[in-house]
C-alpha cells in the first residue's frame, strides 16, 4: 500500500479549489450587496423642505417685542 507522490500532492488541490471558490463567491456576494445598498439608498424619495412651523411675519404685526441680541454672559 504504498503512494506514489504524484497522488499526494493532487489530494490539497480540491481544498485549494474549494478555498478560492469560496472566496471569489465572498467577494462577489460582498460587491452585490455594496451595490444593491447604493441602489437602495439612492431609490428611496427626497423629502420635502417644508417647516414644521411657521411664524407670523414680524413686518406686518408692530406689536410684538423686538429680538434682542444674545448677552456676552453666556
Amino acid at each position: 500500500m504504498t503512494t506514489s507522490s504524484n497522488e499526494r500532492l493532487l489530494v490539497p488541490m480540491p481544498r485549494i479549489l474549494a478555498a478560492l471558490l469560496t472566496c471569489a463567491l465572498s467577494a462577489a456576494l460582498a460587491t452585490g450587496a455594496a451595490f444593491g445598498l447604493v441602489t437602495a439608498l439612492s431609490a428611496t424619495p427626497e423629502q420635502p423642505n417644508v417647516p414644521l412651523v411657521t411664524f407670523p411675519d414680524p413686518s406686518g404685526d408692530r406689536s410684538a417685542p423686538a429680538p434682542s441680541t444674545p448677552s456676552a454672559d453666556r
